[in-house]
């Protein structure tokens, strides 16, 4: 039996739930803010939040100063590229983890997980070296690599997560139908977990946008992503919040759309299989 809630602790948690939410979203809101400001409103003290001369002046300036469709065509690639890569090599391994495991899968998947306590900036050099002489250096392809290694073990721990949830007895039953092993993951397995498998790429594709470090150093002019369109208005002639500001509102504002459109979907996958 579900345990009653008073209307008072409704309210509360409510309340409760509002002002964390709202202080996590100020920081996105005031960016969003500021990038309608001139620099003397965007640097005046105290702070304008409402009542200041909204201009779209520094969203023109953006738009005269940088090519913005390249670099969101470049990010919409990458961010894509590596998700869909990173789903077709994790969804076969988070397979076999599930529904054949050894006694060294769960090891497997502690020294997967603690790839990502590796700093980035240690491996940097020779990933550079190596993109040199591959030829591999400021190309998307380059960077759809680097994206999806760098995620495959969120990517393949979630999805094993999600199979594990799957009864085996239903694989069984399609073997003894005479489906294949193809046959099983492609017509079985994955129509099962499409909640799972929809919140793990809405979450690498959110991962691999906001990606700086390796964009950053593994590109220049060609394969640019929106990080490096933003990281292009850190000028050290002088602080230019405001255009700043509008420059990260428009490298943010595809995602923030993404995420507000797919957050049900996002949050029924995330919790695939909690609630029994």
């Amino acid at each position: 039996m579900a345990r009653s809630v008073s209307p008072r602790r409704k309210t509360i948690n409510t309340i409760l739930a509002w002002s964390v939410g709202l202080l996590i979203f100020f920081p996105i809101l005031w960016t969003i803010l500021t990038s309608f400001k001139t620099e003397g409103d965007a640097i005046a003290y105290p702070p304008k939040f409402l009542f200041f001369d909204w201009t779209l002046e520094n969203y023109a300036i953006v738009q005269e100063r940088s090519n913005y469709m390249r670099y969101l065509w470049n990010s919409v690639i990458i961010a894509g590229g590596s998700t869909l890569l990173g789903i077709i090599v994790a969804v076969p391994a988070a397979w076999s983890m599930a529904f054949v495991p050894s006694k060294r899968t769960k090891d497997i998947l502690m020294w997967m997980l603690s790839t990502k306590m590796l700093p980035a900036v240690g491996v940097l050099y020779p990933i550079y070296l190596m993109f040199i002489s591959l030829g591999l250096l400021d190309t998307r392809l380059g960077l759809v690599i680097v994206l999806m290694l760098i995620n495959l073990p969120i990517i393949v721990w979630m999805l094993y997560t999600y199979f594990k949830e799957i009864p085996a007895e239903i694989l069984e039953a399609a073997r003894m139908d005479g489906a294949t092993l193809k046959d099983e993951i492609l017509y079985v397995l994955t129509p099962m977990a499409i909640p799972g498998i929809a919140s793990t790429v809405l979450l690498n594709i959110i991962l691999a946008w906001n990606e700086a470090f390796w964009t950053l150093n593994l590109t220049a002019a060609k394969a640019g992503t929106l990080t490096a369109f933003i990281a292009s208005y850190s000028s050290p002639e002088g602080l230019f919040y405001a255009k700043l500001s509008a420059a990260s509102t428009m490298a943010i504002a595809p995602i923030l759309i993404l995420g507000w459109f797919s957050q049900k979907q996002l949050v029924r996958g995330l919790t695939f299989g909690a609630v029994k």
